[in-house]
C-alpha cells in the first residue's frame, strides 16, 4: 500500500490506477478485520475498525488526504513534550490557556510566521481596542 502511495505522490502512478490496485489490498485488510472478530484479544479493535472501514480508505479516493496521521502526530509533538517536562497544568482554565497558546505556536510555525511578533501585535491590538490579527492562512 505505501509503495503504491509513494508512486502516487511522485507522479508515477495515476490516482485511478492507484484506486484499482488498492482494491485487493482493501479486500485483504477487511477480511483480516472480519477474522479478528473470532479472537477475543483483538475483537474490539477489529470490530471498531471494520465498522468504520470506509474511513480507512478515504485517501484512495480523495486527493490531498494522506494515508497516515504523521502531520497530526508532528503537530502534537511539542505539546506532548511540554506536558511531560512541565507536569501539565493544575486547572481546567490553565489547560485551556496552554491548548490555545500551543495552537497559536503550531499554527504560526506551519505558516512560517514569527510567533513572538504575532503575540506582540495581538496584545497591542487588544489594549488599543482594535481587532486582533487573524491566524487563518491567507492561502
Amino acid at each position: 500500500m505505501f509503495a503504491l502511495w509513494q508512486k502516487v505522490r511522485d507522479g508515477t502512478l495515476s490516482r485511478s490506477a492507484f484506486a484499482e490496485q488498492m482494491q485487493p489490498i482493501r479486500r485483504r485488510v477487511e477480511s483480516l478485520l472480519l477474522r479478528g472478530y473470532c479472537d477475543h484479544r483483538v475483537r474490539g479493535f477489529c470490530t471498531d475498525l471494520y465498522e468504520h472501514r470506509e474511513r480507512l480508505w478515504v485517501f484512495v479516493d480523495v486527493a490531498g488526504v494522506e494515508p497516515t496521521n504523521n502531520a497530526a502526530e508532528q503537530a502534537l509533538r511539542q505539546a506532548v513534550i511540554w506536558r511531560k517536562l512541565s507536569f501539565g497544568t493544575q486547572s481546567a482554565s490553565g489547560s485551556r490557556f496552554v491548548e490555545r497558546l500551543l495552537t497559536v505556536i503550531e499554527t504560526c510555525r506551519r505558516q512560517n510566521r514569527d510567533v513572538f511578533a504575532w503575540m506582540t501585535t495581538t496584545v497591542q491590538a487588544h489594549f488599543a481596542g482594535q481587532s486582533t490579527p487573524s491566524l487563518l492562512s491567507e492561502v
